[in-house]
């Protein structure tokens, strides 16, 4: 399989960070801090134009699970179209039924709609909230995913290594993206633990303290306990190491 380091971002400062350091393209969204929801299509433009990197675009009308009603994942679809329109190389989504399964129907709508503008369809880490990761795995085959973004249904990676070892034997053509907790060093022992790994998929964040001098911080605009006076962006250095270690000779 091809190398591949993916970078997700959620603003045009952290797209610019990304291709300094290196980035072979971006997962874009909005509100990362909550796991990203769907990015504007005006975003989507800014980030193309001033990267020339491969856009994957996220659809995911709001925070939490994937099961979604009939009006969300309507807006859901014309979102995607939206944001195909803008110039985005892929969708990126996932659902799932009551019951924990993939939900067929609706991967299969988001893979056909992607496929039918010429491009790719990567189902999410919604994979890794699913009750049998390898049925989930052979569903996404038979629909013609491109890849899956997981973390072998671990809090991260590197304790999800047993379960990203058995979906790599049985990958076929899909390209399973490793997320959740990657770094440079999370790279190495992937490597050398799963030597078929070979894309991963990070945010490269820093914490940046906000330039407002007059502050608030008794009034919470969102959720509980994240300050609104911290910008998350992707670091280009972090970046840097993390392509070195995915190509380095391992001893």
């Amino acid at each position: 399989m091809k190398k591949v380091l993916e970078v997700c971002v959620d603003s045009l400062a952290s797209a610019r960070e990304a291709r300094l350091g290196g980035g072979d393209r971006l997962e874009l969204c909005a509100n990362l801090v909550i796991g990203g929801t769907t990015p504007s299509p005006a975003l989507v433009k800014a980030v193309k134009e001033e990267t020339g990197l491969p856009v994957h675009a996220m659809v995911r009308p709001r925070f939490g699970d994937f099961l979604y009603d009939d009006e969300e994942f309507a807006i859901l679809m014309a979102d995607a179209e939206t944001l195909l329109a803008a110039g985005a190389d892929a969708l990126v989504g996932g659902f799932l039924t009551r019951e924990g399964d993939l939900d067929r129907e609706r991967m299969a709508a988001l893979a056909d709609l992607a496929h039918s503008a010429g491009k790719k369809c990567t189902l999410h880490r919604a994979f890794d909230l699913c009750r049998d990761p390898l049925a989930a795995l052979e569903t996404a085959k038979s629909l013609g995913v491109d890849t899956i973004l997981t973390s072998g249904q671990a809090a991260s990676c590197l304790r999800g290594t047993a379960v990203l070892a058995q979906l790599l034997a049985r990958r076929g053509e899909v390209e399973i993206l490793i997320g959740a907790g990657v770094d440079a060093a999370a790279i190495r022992e992937l490597r050398r633990a799963l030597p078929e790994a070979a894309a991963f998929h990070m945010s490269g964040k820093v914490t940046l303290d906000s330039p407002m001098v007059y502050r608030r911080l008794e009034v919470p605009m969102g959720l509980p306990g994240i300050s609104e006076y911290e910008i998350y962006r992707t670091s280009a250095e972090k970046i840097r190491q993390a392509k070195a270690a995915l190509w380095e000779d391992l001893p």
